[in-house]
Parts: structure tokens; C-alpha cells; sequence
């Protein structure tokens, strides 16, 4: 029982700091599959609870707790919606793991300087077959996230995460010539 105290204070201490600290960090996404060579995507991303702001490829995405925001400089288009939670999750990993939590065995372990959480869901069908955070264990600093889905494995890692002080808008303004689609209900 002691076991799944720590593991619950290291991983809801975790979350807790996503939720009330401002996180920025520059990041690659990994997506591979069994049969196909990986892809990498680098971006970045601030974000503090629900509300972020990215930028990855040519997209920028922000929410502000209400609003997502979509801009693609390719098509200069910037697409205004109100996601479902489901969207939300779907897009912040960090988010889809507080959710996780309650359907998941949490394994936890710690080599050296950083801590493995490992979240393995009751129900294999649900898709996800394994979630895994590395946190820096000084200060539970998000470093690397993985999810396994069958044959596909994406991995999330971040490069020189920080908690900053300054709070940065998570909207994104439109240019002059900039075409809107606003499909908010």
C-alpha cells in the first residue's frame, strides 16, 4: 500500500505542477511503426493546464480554455473552433495521461536521476497498450513521454523543459489577408 502512495504523490504532484506552472519546452515526436521507417517532428509548446500554445511543421494551435485556435501558414488559414473534451485530450498527451489514471495499473521506478511512470489500462481493447512518462526526479520535469498503440509507438520528447513565470496568450491573431473559418457553435 505504501508502493502506490508514492507512486500516486510523484505522478498527482506531477500533474498538479502541470496544472498551476507555466511549462515551455521545444520537442521532437517520434511516430513509428513495425513496418515503416520513423517520422520526426519537432516543435514546441508552452502550456499551463488545459491552455496551450504550438507550433509544429506549419501549424500554430492554441487554447485558451474555450477557443482552438488552428493556423496553417501554408493556406493562411486560421480555423476557430470549441473542442470537446475528447479533442482536447486527444491532442495533449499530458492531459490523456491525468485521464488515464483511473482505468490504469501505475507502475513507478526511479534510475538515477529520473523516474519511470508506466500506465497500462485494465482494458487492452481500449487501443492504448502502454503509456510511459520519464520525469527528471528532482523537480518531476516532463522529459519523455511514450504511447504504445499496437504496432505504432509514439514518443514525445522534450528538449530543455522549463517552468517559466511570464504567462503568454493562448490565442492567435489573425493577419489583414488571413481567411477565418469560424465553425464555433
Amino acid at each position: 500500500m505504501k508502493l502506490l502512495v508514492i507512486i500516486a504523490t510523484i505522478l498527482s504532484s506531477f500533474l498538479t505542477n502541470l496544472e498551476t506552472k507555466t511549462l515551455q519546452s521545444g520537442f521532437t515526436v517520434t511516430v513509428s511503426e513495425t513496418a515503416n521507417a520513423p517520422m520526426n517532428f519537432p516543435g514546441s509548446i508552452v502550456m499551463c493546464g488545459d491552455k496551450f500554445r504550438l507550433e509544429m511543421l506549419d501549424l500554430n494551435a492554441a487554447y485558451d480554455g474555450q477557443t482552438m485556435y488552428m493556423y496553417s501558414r501554408q493556406t493562411d488559414e486560421l480555423t476557430l473552433t470549441n473542442p470537446a473534451r475528447q479533442e482536447l485530450i486527444e491532442t495533449n498527451p499530458f492531459l490523456y495521461a491525468k485521464t488515464m489514471v483511473d482505468v490504469c495499473n501505475v507502475a513507478e521506478r526511479t534510475d538515477g536521476e529520473q523516474t519511470v511512470v508506466t500506465l497500462t489500462p485494465f482494458n487492452q481493447a481500449a487501443g492504448i497498450n502502454r503509456f510511459v512518462l520519464r520525469l527528471r526526479t528532482a523537480d518531476l520535469m516532463p522529459l519523455q513521454l511514450e504511447i504504445k498503440e499496437g504496432n505504432k509507438i509514439s514518443v514525445l520528447k522534450m528538449k530543455e523543459p522549463k517552468f517559466v513565470s511570464e504567462q503568454p496568450s493562448y490565442t492567435l491573431t489573425p493577419g489583414k489577408d488571413t481567411f477565418v473559418n469560424d465553425m464555433r457553435l
